[in-house]
This record gives structure tokens, C-alpha cells and sequence, in this order.
């Protein structure tokens, strides 16, 4: 929950801001900030989820530590969106898990997951060695199993996101009533900067890494990982079409269209993750929360090894060590469903609806 303390902090961090208004030209958080003369908590919540977190605005504070007004905007709404991450979680009790994130956490549940599949597998009475020559997954975790196991796992996550998605929009808008009547053009505007990444970086095309050090890499690395997980998701969907629709049981060619679209996904979060931890390790510290970082990298881990046991698994289709690397994927992959709603994946969705709100608001 977003504690009186670090509202308290946020209000007069933001009242100095409005004050200043120095930073005004470099994101949409000071534009959204002088639409308002209070910060109560809905619009310290709001701008915390617009913020992009470049950072220009720290270097270029004149009340920025070691002034006594220890003005850090990066700071204190990086700790603002944390808390509002777990206040919009749904079940509540489950809000803890932000902060219990880790790299070991990582590894142990997408192994643990892969020890329930094994065991389901060896229920079923597959043969995991050696594995069928014609790469046929389901001769290792049936169909049946498949569906039921992530089918259970995605509906939860679904609903723990939408409902979460939904107490994100109900607090942000709630200081602004005019804002509920939506203008379908300017949600599109909204999304557009939500899709281009248009205000990851506080003025012209590169991302502060450190004071007067500038790159567009950060940029570059963000839209790797989240294009390249959306054609993951149109991967699958393709192929649960084929499978229901067609009765196109897989293994797929390499030239089909979800073979195809998993590649070039499975590429882009092998890039992006992998870009995006070297980045977190030269980024200059000041610029974040700590208590961010082991989300972080945990959210990062369960990508990278999706991608990595996935690609590598397309790779020894037909090989005996296919039912292993079977479990070890559907492993992570599930591992990745059910921290979905509780990890860094739901800043993209609330960042996305805090963009909406000022598409509206400008």
C-alpha cells in the first residue's frame, strides 16, 4: 500500500517541482504536474506510473542532493510506483511478492514448475528417453495436460491483471473526474507513446545512462523485449488456431507461421533481456530504487530463459534430449505466467494507462 510516509515525501518533492518548473520540456510528468495546485494520493500514484524514469530531471535540479531539499524525482517516484504496484495487486495478500522477488526465486520456481511437469509427464506414462524423433511434444505432456495446466495458470493471471489494470485506471482518473469521458482519438495518441517508447528518454533520441552520457540502447533493448514478447503471444495464438480451428496438430514446420513468429520473438527476448541487465550494471545508481532491482532482474531472468530454452528446444526438436529440454521450457514458461501479475511485467500495463489519461489531459 502506498504509505503516508512516502506520500508525504512525494507531496514535497512535487510541490517544489511545480514551483521550479525547470524540467517542464523533458517528459509528460511536469506537464501533468502543473494541471494540478494539490498531490493528493491518485495523482502521486499517476504521475509515480508516468514517469519513464530517464532521469534528466536529477541532473538537471539545482535542489538535488546534496542540497538540503534532497530533491530526487527518479527516486521517489520509482518508490511511489512500487508501493502502487502492490497496492493495485490483486489478491491483495499477494502484494508482498513484489518485494520477495529475487534471482534464486527466479530459478527455483521455473524449476520447481518443471518438477511438476516432469512428474505430470511421468503420470501419464510418457517416454522422456529418448524422446520421439519427429519432435512431438505431446507424446512427452500431452495436449490435455498442456491445456489444462496453462490454461488454469494464464486464466489466473489474466484476471489478477486485469483487475489490477482496472484499480490502476479507477485511482488515476478518480482526481479527475473529466477525464472518464474518453476521446478515442486521443487514447490512440496514448498508445502510439506507449508503443514507441516515445518518452523514454528526457529530450532528443538517447537515454541518459549518467550525467552527460547518453545512448539509445535502453530504448532499443525495451523494444526488443516487448515486441519480441508480443510475437511470442501471436506465435501461440497461431498455433492454438491451427490446432483447434484447423486440426493442424503441431510439431510445425520451421517455415510455418508460428514456428516463424517464436523465432523472431524468442531472438527479440533473448536481445532485450540481455541487453537490458548489462545496461542495469552501467546505469548510474542514483537514477533508481534498490528495491526495485531484484524485480528487475528476476522479471528479466524468466524472460531470457523462456526465450533461450525455447529457441534451444526448436533447435533439438528431433534429437533424445528433446523431452527434457520439453520440461525445462514449459518449466519457465510457467514460471513466467504465474509471477506475471506480481513482478515488473504490470508497470508496461499501468504506464500504458497512465499514458491514456494524459493523452486525454493534453
Amino acid at each position: 500500500m502506498l504509505s503516508p510516509e512516502t506520500i508525504a515525501r512525494a507531496q514535497d518533492v512535487l510541490a517544489v517541482c511545480n514551483a521550479c518548473r525547470y524540467c517542464e520540456g523533458y517528459c509528460p510528468v511536469f506537464p501533468a504536474m502543473e494541471n494540478r495546485l494539490v498531490f493528493a494520493k491518485g495523482d502521486i500514484a499517476y504521475l509515480a506510473n508516468l514517469c519513464h524514469n530517464c532521469g534528466e530531471c536529477l541532473y538537471a535540479c539545482q535542489y538535488a542532493p546534496p542540497h538540503e531539499f534532497a530533491i530526487d524525482v527518479p527516486r521517489t517516484l520509482a518508490e511511489v510506483r512500487l508501493e502502487s504496484y502492490e497496492e493495485f495487486c490483486w489478491p491483495a495478500p499477494l502484494g508482498a511478492a513484489f518485494r520477495r522477488h529475487s534471482l534464486t526465486t527466479a530459478w527455483m520456481l521455473g524449476l520447481a514448475a518443471g518438477a511438476v511437469l516432469l512428474g505430470l509427464a511421468m503420470l501419464s506414462g510418457a517416454d522422456l528417453w529418448p524422446a520421439d524423433p519427429r519432435g512431438d511434444f505431446y507424446q512427452v505432456v500431452s495436449h490435455s495436460v498442456m491445456v489444462g495446466v496453462f490454461g488454469v495458470a494464464g486464466a489466473f493471471a489474466a484476471t489478477a491483471l486485469t483487475l489490477g489494470c482496472a484499480r490502476a485506471t479507477r485511482t488515476f482518473r478518480d482526481p479527475v473526474p473529466s477525464t472518464t469521458v474518453s476521446n478515442p482519438a486521443k487514447d490512440i495518441s496514448g498508445l502510439r507513446d506507449a508503443f514507441t517508447l516515445r518518452h523514454l528518454h528526457g529530450s532528443g533520441e538517447d537515454c541518459t545512462s549518467a550525467e552527460e552520457q547518453r545512448s539509445p540502447w535502453r530504448r532499443r533493448f525495451h523494444h526488443a523485449t516487448m515486441y519480441g514478447f508480443l510475437l511470442c503471444f501471436a506465435s501461440t495464438s497461431v498455433a492454438a488456431l491451427y490446432h483447434i480451428v484447423f486440426g493442424w496438430r503441431a510439431p510445425y514446420g520451421y517455415a510455418s507461421l508460428p514456428v516463424v513468429l517464436g523465432t523472431l520473438g524468442g531472438a527479440g527476448l533473448l536481445i532485450g533481456p540481455a541487453g537490458l541487465f548489462a545496461l542495469r550494471r552501467r546505469r548510474d545508481p542514483a537514477l533508481g530504487d534498490p528495491a526495485q532491482d531484484a524485480p528487475d532482474e528476476s522479471f528479466i531472468l524468466m524472460l531470457f530463459m523462456t526465450s533461450a530454452t525455447g529457441l534451444l528446444l526448436l533447435a533439438l526438436r528431433g534429437r533424445p534430449v528433446m523431452a527434457p529440454l520439453l520440461i525445462v521450457h514449459l518449466g519457465f514458461v510457467l514460471g513466467l505466467f504465474l509471477t506475471l501479475p506480481y513482478g515488473k511485467f504490470v508497470h508496461g500495463i499501468y504506464r500504458t494507462v497512465a499514458l491514456m489519461i494524459y493523452a486525454q489531459e493534453r
